[in-house]
């Protein structure tokens, strides 16, 4: 939420011993690692969807066990008198850090995050703004996270603050930010023993649409902010345009709404204005930020609006009344199978293969035994050549409800564990098939709570590789194609057709940019706790290490069938063309050199990735 300042101290203590005495009673159980995946830090869930171990954002807030064995924590939150979201524990090792970054999702547009420190040094410093500041155990903090912000632990001891979001009544609202009291005046709000209150939680459940005042809100704001990052009179020309469009955008979603309503009738043209203003957009994105944060304007118009405007199918609509953890059908494993998928993304030739081997060997992962071109090509509908489609590039508006529900039976019925074993239940499946380094947005939709390890070669060595192939004919993967000349080997990108009548070398050359710019502009859509990345020379190098980051990033122990494979030099993969060898790629050095300086700039980016 956007404030006055980037920080307000709260006129208010807390008894500091019986804080860190709650706190640090809590089962090592409790902690578990931060849904962004930053290094370092942990949480511990005390207000959740459900009360379950969930990070969701969407649902009747509820306690959790480890909040309901906390009496003063309760006492504490309840004590605002404000309705609370999703609240945690949150918990940063020493030496460590949160990077940099503004909060821009939809859930902040009116929620601020009111701060505790239980735990801390004089050493961690909060950055907001080009602002910093100590915040002491036992005080309370708000500050503005649409600005850019960080936090640094440079003590030798753990720092843990409560979290826990709001968006505050008016009360809670002069308390924060009116005049403050001298200190000597602040209230110290001890623990009563004989207080049990009752916290108010949100009933945050999504309208099926979203209403055209809220469009109206949203957009408007997001305009406010609208800046051109260069100075130049075609970025101010497409700021211009990119402000019209959005403006005419809310006219176009009001007239829906007050033709369909907002209950979920006509939802296939509310999906489809969206999905228009979003393909209008993008070329005219170029360039754009936001002034206080510069945060890319298509971004923020991706988190904050388009991905909240229509809710998925088949999710709860919003109820009259408070439900309690009892009155909610709990959740069951069986009723999300596949939670948390884990996809390799990789141009064709990178060494997927491998890296696909290394991690499936172990029983904390299921896997469909190999590259599964069938789970998406059975289906006609997204098979090039059919209607709208002639490539592998899939979106999210691919992602039907009936694709959806059949893809996910296939996924479940087709898993396996490692040597053909039983599936483990509760075993993320892991998945690796080039072509969907093309497909990212549509399988985010049909797997919300994917994750992708995205792999990447040095382009001369890729590039080399991907020649190989089509001169060995052991890769083809569509025998015709309307205007081409043979058969067509390995993933087929948008734009193909240019290919016509080139050399090798350019179309191998072009496979390596298309997927990998393809791949990363999707990826940088994502929120950072989705999705990882892997040089493969760095996998090749310390295969070890590599393994157990990626096993942390998955969420699956480092087990002994693990330890065991990467200590030493890796075994071939299966789809090993001929034997490698140090600059194998010289075999076409003269051919690649030609194409290379046309791969610098994504060979740039990837060099860059963190």
């Amino acid at each position: 939420m956007k404030l006055s300042q980037p920080f307000f101290q709260l006129p208010v203590l807390f008894d500091v011993a019986r804080l860190q005495a709650e706190v640090a009673a809590l089962p090592a159980r409790a902690w578990v690692p931060h849904p962004d995946r930053v290094p370092g830090n942990s949480a511990a869930r005390l207000i959740s969807a459900d009360g379950l171990e969930t990070d969701s954002v969407h649902g009747q807030m509820l306690p959790t066990p480890w909040l309901e064995a906390m009496p003063y924590l309760r006492q504490v939150l309840a004590g605002f008198g404000v309705v609370w979201s999703r609240s945690r524990l949150m918990r940063l090792a020493p030496g460590t850090g949160v990077p940099e970054h503004a909060d821009i999702n939809y859930h902040w547009h009116n929620r601020v995050r009111l701060h505790i420190p239980v735990f801390t040094r004089p050493e961690v410093r909060f950055h907001c703004d080009g602002q910093s500041v100590h915040m002491a155990a036992g005080e309370a903090w708000i500050f503005d996270n649409w600005r850019r912000h960080h936090v640094e632990n440079n003590a030798d001891a753990e720092r843990i603050h409560l979290v826990a979001d709001t968006t505050g009544t008016a009360a809670f609202w002069q308390f924060a930010c009116g005049e403050r009291p001298p200190r000597a005046a602040w209230r110290t709000v001890a623990y009563n023993p004989a207080s049990r209150p009752q916290l108010l939680t949100e009933n945050d459940l999504r309208s099926p649409v979203m209403p055209a005042a809220e469009v109206q809100l949203l957009v408007d704001d997001l305009r406010a902010e609208l800046v051109a990052a260069t100075d130049t009179s075609d970025t101010e020309a497409r700021a211009a345009r990119f402000s019209f469009l959005l403006e005419n955008f809310v006219h176009d979603w009001r007239q829906l709404c007050a033709l369909h309503g907002v209950s979920g009738a006509g939802r296939a043209e509310f999906v489809r204005l969206a999905s228009a203003v979003h393909e209008a957009a993008k070329p005219l994105a170029s360039g754009l930020v936001m002034r206080t944060n510069s945060a890319g304007a298509l971004l923020v118009l991706e988190k904050r609006v388009l991905q909240h405007l229509v809710a998925d199918e088949g999710a709860p609509s919003p109820k009259i009344g408070v439900q309690t953890r009892s009155d909610r059908p709990q959740e069951r494993p069986q009723e999300r199978p596949l939670e948390k998928p884990v996809f390799i993304i990789a141009a064709p030739r990178s060494g997927s293969t491998l890296l696909y081997e290394t991690l499936a060997c172990s029983p904390g992962f299921n896997s469909f035994g190999g590259e599964a071109h069938w789970l998406i090509e059975d289906h006609p509908s997204l098979r090039p050549g059919a209607p709208g489609l002639d490539s592998n590039r899939l979106v999210a508006s691919d992602a039907t409800a009936e694709i959806t529900a059949a893809i996910r039976q296939l996924a479940l019925s087709r898993r396996i564990g490692p040597d053909d074993a039983a599936p483990a239940e509760g075993a993320p499946l892991l998945e690796k098939t080039p072509k969907n380094a093309l497909r990212i947005p549509f399988l985010k939709k049909i797997f919300p709570d994917a994750r992708f390890i995205f792999l990447w070669r040095d382009p001369r060595e890729n590039v080399s590789s991907i020649m190989e192939a089509w001169r060995a004919g052991g890769w083809v993967t569509y025998r015709a194609l309307p205007g081409w000349d043979g058969p067509w080997s390995l993933l087929l990108p948008p734009g193909w057709q240019m290919m016509a009548g080139a050399p090798l070398e350019t179309i191998a050359a072009w496979q390596w940019r298309s997927t990998n710019q393809t791949a990363l502009d999707d990826l940088q859509h994502l929120s950072p706790e989705d999705w990882t990345s892997v040089n493969y020379h760095d996998f090749l190098a310390d295969p070890d290490a590599v393994t157990r980051r990626l096993c942390d990033f998955a969420g699956v122990p480092f087990d002994a069938a693990l330890q065991a494979r990467t200590q030493g030099q890796l075994p071939l993969s299966r789809h090993t063309h001929t034997t490698p060898t140090p600059d194998k790629w010289r075999r076409n050095e003269a051919a690649i050199l030609k194409v290379l300086p046309g791969l610098e700039a994504c060979w740039h980016r990837l060099r860059n990735l963190v």
